[in-house]
């Protein structure tokens, strides 16, 4: 007998069945954070009872803001029931606002925080009646999630594009009036701003006491800004706006953000890339990247977008 090849035949027996065993550890405990993370059943029923305990008394019974409370608030409880508001909201806003108070969300304060008081599956369990609420009725498909843009500064107002341009599908060019007819898209001033919010959320919601106070000084909103192109290059909006091009093609799903923010423009890692020959897509807001946009919709569209460099650097 061989001893060394009887020893060596063990040694490699012993090896399998160590990574056997190791793989079967593993493997026990990715089911078990699988079996750990799975989300709990959530019981209407349960949301139901919750929902007449905590919200009934300022939301009303069938969530339409007519509560026994809501005639002592200076903003009127939301309409939960009105699904042309709601049922675009994802679950993720509504929990936040449950969860931390509607001044999480940019809101009225009249709306406090029930996370001391509430699980988590109790809040999803709120929110799962509140949608049976609904006319037209809420369908989960049609719902997009939250974005959170990259680099979004702090603003001197906490606007929210999730709900005014989301919640309330207004139009972009209602307050980027300047974008169909000249260079730049401009921004709304504090008596555009005014013309919801003399009005709206004026009584009570600090946010919307900040425009006020602009308006008292006679001073414009002290925005930062965020999307820029360099000074050598030409832009502009009109031809893009007239176009028919959607904002969101240069600026991101800005009706899903929060706060709005942006990673545009040449970056080192993007060059190094392209001279290892590795090719990524170009960066938004960079010259390749219009330069791609124009191709395609003149291949899609039938458009003439220009593609010499006069265009763009004159």
């Amino acid at each position: 007998m061989n001893t060394g090849s009887t020893r060596g035949g063990r040694a490699r027996r012993l090896l399998r069945f160590s990574v056997t065993a190791v793989l079967l550890a593993i493997l026990g405990s990715l089911a078990a954070a699988t079996s750990a993370a799975a989300p709990a059943a959530l019981d209407l029923k349960a949301g139901q009872a919750l929902y007449a305990t905590h919200c009934a008394l300022c939301h009303g019974p069938s969530g339409l803001g007519d509560g026994p409370s809501a005639a002592g608030f200076a903003t009127k409880p939301s309409n939960l029931a009105d699904g042309r508001l709601m049922n675009g909201l994802p679950d993720d806003f509504l929990a936040n606002v449950i969860t931390h108070g509607a001044p999480a969300e940019g809101l009225s304060p009249g709306m406090p925080a029930f996370g001391a008081y509430l699980s988590e599956v109790q809040i999803r369990e709120v929110i799962l009646y509140v949608r049976s609420l609904a006319s037209p009725p809420f369908r989960a498909a049609a719902v997009l999630p939250i974005v959170a843009p990259p680099r979004a500064p702090t603003q001197p107002i906490f606007f929210s594009h999730l709900i005014h341009a989301g919640k309330y599908q207004i139009d972009c060019q209602y307050c980027h009036a300047d974008a169909r007819r000249s260079e730049y898209a401009g921004l709304p001033s504090v008596e555009r701003c005014l013309g919801c919010h003399k009005i709206i959320g004026a009584q009570d919601n600090p946010e919307i006491g900040k425009i006020q106070e602009y308006a008292r000084r006679e001073q414009p909103i002290p925005w930062v800004r965020i999307f820029k192109l360099p000074e050598f290059t030409y832009f502009t909006h009109k031809a893009h706006v007239r176009f028919g091009l959607a904002c969101q093609a240069c600026h991101g799903p800005i009706e899903r953000m929060r706060v709005v923010g942006a990673e545009t423009g040449p970056s080192l890692t993007n060059d190094l890339m392209n001279l290892i020959g590795l090719k990524p897509p170009p960066r938004p807001l960079t010259m390749g990247w219009c330069v791609e946009c124009h191709r395609a919709q003149n291949a899609a569209r039938g458009a003439r977008a220009p593609l010499d460099c006069i265009t763009c650097h004159h």
